[in-house]
């Protein structure tokens, strides 16, 4: 039976919903098996289960219909409505270990919703979990106010506690700022669960959420989609005094016949200040004159929106924009539901499962896992690519959050330069080296590793002007733990130089890769879809054993198959007896590990296929590590199921290295750079222990 967490308002527009997100993020990284309802819907739209769709792998059905609740308590029928919520409640944990449950909002002409909240607690027999949110309180105002909220409730059973989340509390984010926050609520005899301080970046609306709120006219798209603004700015002075106002993340409001201000901003884009968006106002059209001028910077990528309101009228209804999470906007509903889970108390988090842990390593868990792996590892990840835009974005989270100390190989006028029109704001304790400056540290260290192979001073020094071997050599002398490259490079050009400088591991002869899919259920290895092309049987079982100790170093207790197009000895060819002999020399190399082969993939990883297919076998059915019979095979595969599926894949991680070195797809995003440094400081952390 599961645990129930009953999540409730202690006030209005206090954002509940995001403190229920963040719950179920925060228990899925746990590995604990989550479920959520929200049981009766608000009288507009239902968003909460749709962002908990959008934010997880969860399915949670959809909720009571209002009119349906509201008749119910019409009619005096109290009873009737609390079995069906108990009912709908059990249905959406079947298979959970905890359920968050969403109560009622404080809505306009509901005034029963607190009176609800109360029975639906008790027929649930759940915890429960007060959300508040200071308007202008002091702690000791809002903790007698959640004080209050939680009497209403009535009397909750013996040893029952009442856990608190705050949201928007108007302090900085440290532990200094928030204890009187703490004290005030422990005074009132309530846990603190979490306590979020105020950020601007989890209200951010995209331009288009905007230009749909006010019915704007969208004169041009540019990013719309993904742009965000974090304030919004009024500019009606003359362009000298209205040009301060020109920065990064920043929504401009302009009367539509200010052609300077119109053309200023265009100078201000193309010079590489990447403002949110323009909103032209008034009842007259832009000078179409004017706006041909100006195409180059709308072509960046700028939105610019018209609405036929005055410039007060503009700034008002901007202003009063709802700033919930629109359903369809995955980049926030992440971020809130990681900074709410990112603030829960462990303990407290600890105390509330108090059963064993599923052994299931969901995404969540496996992302949470890695970074915290990361931080501990405490390692110096060498970036070669130091001024390309999505590393230096990358390197700033990464120092920010504390996962890897990172070295950008740039010249430091261009980081900053760079770093300047991304709006990015460099922490100080990253380093940026310029590797034409450093290089000739490393002359005579190359000419010695490779003077076997011809190796002159001169040629030394032309194979330093890559900073992709200035980072390997850094490697090679211990000033560097790992390396990250590939952004603008090739697999080829990042891997070449730690081949010739850095070698393998004893007792590895080849270097292959592992992505890590990360299927709604449970992460995968998938291994080698990148590197070996055609990989002989004892390749093959050098792969295996390769990525089973990387999927034991990241947390995954590895069960192999060896996949091949027949299972067991139901069919023969050249192809299954390469798997078949791969299969037995692993076992001998290692027979401490769950490996069998061949497997086909479906009696690999689905259990009532493998019942049939392989009943003896302790790998089929359950599989985690999938070894494919070669590079054609496993790419088209790892891409089939990535854009089929909608699948994350990390990767790809490259082992057999004896540091190591891992390459980027040219297409890469900020996030997988920021998770390829993370696992990279993982695998420098195990190849210390190597010694």
């Amino acid at each position: 039976m599961a645990r129930t967490l009953f999540v409730a308002p202690a006030g209005r527009n206090v954002g509940l919903t995001t403190a229920s997100l963040g719950l179920v993020r925060a228990l899925d990284r746990q590995g604990v098996r989550v479920a959520f309802a929200k049981p009766i819907a608000t009288r507009v739209e239902d968003r909460s289960t749709a962002l908990v769709k959008l934010g997880s792998c969860l399915l949670p059905p959809a909720p009571l219909p209002r009119k349906l609740v509201e008749d119910l308590l019409a009619a005096g029928d109290e009873q009737t409505l609390l079995e069906k919520v108990v009912e709908f409640c059990d249905r959406a944990a079947e298979g959970a270990d905890v359920l968050v449950v969403e109560g009622m909002v404080s809505e306009l002409g509901a005034a029963y919703g607190m009176r609800v909240n109360s029975l639906v607690l008790k027929a649930l027999d759940a915890e429960l979990v007060l959300v508040g949110a200071p308007f202008q309180q002091g702690p000791a105002e809002l903790a007698d106010a959640m004080s209050i909220a939680a009497r209403g409730f009535g009397e909750l059973g013996e040893g029952r506690q009442i856990g608190c989340i705050l949201n928007r509390v108007p302090v900085e984010d440290h532990d200094d700022a928030l204890a009187p926050w703490v004290a005030a609520l422990k005074a009132e005899k309530l846990v603190p669960v979490a306590l979020i301080p105020a950020r601007d970046d989890l209200s951010a609306l995209r331009v288009k959420d905007l230009a749909e709120a006010i019915d704007a006219k969208v004169l041009h798209a540019g990013d719309m989609a993904k742009r965000r603004y974090r304030d919004v700015k009024l500019c009606a002075m003359t362009v000298a005094h209205s040009a301060r106002v020109f920065v990064p993340d920043r929504l401009l409001i302009t009367p539509a016949d200010r052609d300077d201000i119109i053309l200023a901003v265009s100078l201000a884009v193309l010079g590489g200040t990447r403002l949110a968006g323009l909103v032209l106002c008034g009842d007259m059209d832009p000078d179409e004159r004017i706006m041909q001028l100006c195409a180059p910077a709308f072509a960046t990528g700028l939105p610019v929106l018209h609405v036929d309101l005055g410039s007060y009228e503009t700034a008002t209804k901007v202003a009063t924009v709802d700033k919930q999470i629109p359903t369809d906007d995955k980049d926030r509903v992440e971020l809130a539901m990681n900074v709410v889970a990112d603030r829960i108390d462990a303990g407290w988090l600890r105390n509330l499962v108090a059963m064993r842990r599923s052994q299931r390593l969901s995404p969540p868990a496996f992302r949470h896992h890695l970074v915290e792996d990361a931080r501990r590892a405490n390692k110096r990840i060498v970036l070669p690519e130091g001024s390309e835009p999505r590393t230096i974005q990358a390197a700033a989270i990464v120092q920010e959050r504390g996962i890897a100390r990172c070295v950008l190989l740039a010249s430091p006028a261009a980081v900053y330069e760079q770093a300047k029109k991304l709006g990015v704001k460099l922490p100080a304790s990253i380093e940026i080296l310029d590797p034409a400056e450093i290089a000739p540290r490393y002359v005579a260290a190359l000419v010695e590793r490779r003077k076997a192979r011809g190796m002159t001073v001169e040629r030394a020094e032309i194979e330093l002007q890559d900073s992709i071997m200035v980072g390997t050599m850094m490697m090679a002398l211990g000033e560097a733990d790992g390396l990250v490259s590939g952004a603008v490079h090739t697999t080829a050009h990042t891997i070449r130089p730690a081949l010739q400088i850095i070698k393998t591991v004893p007792g590895c002869n080849l270097v292959s890769s592992v992505f890590f899919m990360c299927l709604p259920e449970q992460v995968l290895v998938f291994g080698d879809c990148a590197v070996v092309p055609n990989p002989t049987a004892e390749e093959l079982a050098d792969i295996a054993i390769q990525s089973a100790n990387t999927a034991l170093a990241f947390g995954i207790s590895p069960r192999i198959a060896m996949l091949s197009y027949s299972t067991g000895s139901s069919g023969g060819g050249e192809d299954v007896e390469k798997v078949v002999k791969a299969t037995e020399l692993a076992k001998q190399m290692r027979p401490d590990l769950l490996l069998d082969g061949p497997l086909q993939y479906d009696a690999a990883v689905m259990p009532d296929v493998a019942r049939s297919k392989a009943p003896n076998s302790l790998v089929a059915g359950k599989a985690n590590v999938i070894i494919f019979p070669d590079l054609n095979t496993g790419n088209v595969t790892y891409k089939a199921v990535q854009r089929s599926a909608g699948v994350v894949a990390m990767g790809p991680l490259l082992q057999g290295l004896n540091r190591p070195v891992n390459d980027l797809s040219r297409g890469c995003l900020v996030e997988d750079i920021v998770f390829t440094i993370a696992l990279t400081a993982i695998q420098a952390e195990q190849a210390s222990k190597r010694g």
